[in-house]
């Protein structure tokens, strides 16, 4: 329990670059250093996670410490991975209901993005030799990646490779109706009148997103800007984007966003409302999934399916990476500190905190 603690706090800590980033980090840390998962099993929880709400990174720090220490271990590493990108966004949420601005985090992330950009290449690299056990694997990531980079949404696109696989390998036995009966359900569970703001409300609209949020942050944005701007009129939109900024700018989950937008509408209560709403679900989630993944991989059909959506998932990684280069990497200075991160990352398999740092300093110093 003290090394999930320790590992999932220094994770939380140095979390920057979204989903695809973190999960990288996890893999290297869990995988490849302490040996804990096999890459095979390490595969099947993050396409697992790719196909329940909620936000991946934390779901598979969750995964990793039910498959350690049971519920338990899930609790403390889901917990420790929350708490320090809670805690800043929620000082951070105190300054701006008391000053009306963020501070100019713009030079110091400068740097840690090539360098983020570096370790999820290292993540694609062993991922995918694990996730391609044979060529007929290869279509099926291929047409997922077109899928995404055309602006499939990405639980979409998963469910589809998940198809694609036992289509191609066994038969066609699930249909997507089920899904697209749902979908519009869920979604109108979002749409609510505008009610005068209370901590009550503001928890129960971030325990709906948490239960339903697929995607990535940008599907939180657009759930954000439809319930918080448009329906309750509790943010304008400028406050909207520099709670989303905020986000960004801390390591961790982007959902802390929804701690950074409790303090501001409700102080330190509101804060710790909307972070336990918004993460309540994930945990309920992982708690059910976990314990099935096992025997869905003993299943034949189902191991198709989860060969397809593991290949799928390094799909929807690769095109992460391609959208975060073509606005990350447009001068000479983010372009050498990928470089740079690159072979620390693939020839000397450098720890991914000591590239996140020496991103930011060498940001400071080139850009």
């Amino acid at each position: 329990m003290k090394e999930l603690i320790r590992l999932f706090l220094k994770l939380g800590f140095i979390g920057f670059g979204g989903p695809a980033a973190v999960i990288a980090m996890i893999d290297d840390e869990v995988v490849t250093r302490r040996k804990w998962l096999t890459r095979e099993h390490f595969l099947d929880l993050v396409g697992a996670t790719n196909l329940i709400p909620g936000p991946n990174s934390t779901e598979m720090a969750m995964h990793v410490g039910y498959e350690r220490q049971g519920i338990a271990g899930m609790i403390v590493a889901g917990l420790c991975f929350i708490l320090p990108a809670a805690l800043m966004t929620g000082a951070l949420g105190w300054l701006y209901a008391e000053y009306g601005q963020v501070p100019e985090v713009e030079p110091f992330l400068q740097g840690i993005k090539p360098a983020v950009m570096a370790i999820i290449l290292g993540a694609l690299w062993r991922l995918g030799k694990s996730a391609v056990k044979s060529w007929s694997l290869v279509p099926i990531g291929v047409a997922v990646s077109i899928a995404l980079l055309y602006g499939i949404n990405e639980v979409f696109a998963m469910l589809g490779g998940g198809i694609l696989g036992l289509s191609a390998l066994y038969y066609w036995r699930h249909r997507l109706s089920t899904i697209t009966a749902v979908l519009p359900f869920l979604y109108g569970l979002l749409q609510t009148p505008k009610v005068e703001y209370s901590i009550w409300t503001l928890g129960w609209f971030f325990l709906k997103v948490g239960a339903v949020l697929y995607g990535s942050g940008y599907v939180l944005i657009a759930f954000l800007e439809g319930g918080l701007v448009q329906t309750y009129g509790w943010l304008t939109q400028q406050q909207l984007l520099d709670a989303i900024a905020i986000g960004q700018f801390t390591p961790g989950p982007v959902l802390s966003t929804a701690t950074f937008i409790g303090v501001f509408l409700g102080g330190w209560q509101g804060g710790m409302i909307a972070t336990v709403a918004i993460f309540l679900p994930s945990f309920v989630f992982v708690s059910i999934l976990n314990p099935l993944i096992p025997r869905l991989r003993k299943s034949t059909l189902m191991g198709a399916f989860l060969d397809a959506v593991n290949v799928s998932a390094v799909a929807l990684m690769l095109v992460v990476t391609i959208r975060l280069g073509m606005n990350i990497l447009t001068d000479w200075a983010p372009i050498t500190i990928f470089i740079l991160a690159a072979i620390a990352t693939l020839r000397f398999k450098v720890n991914s905190v000591w590239l996140v740092a020496g991103g930011a300093g060498l940001g400071l110093l080139l850009i």
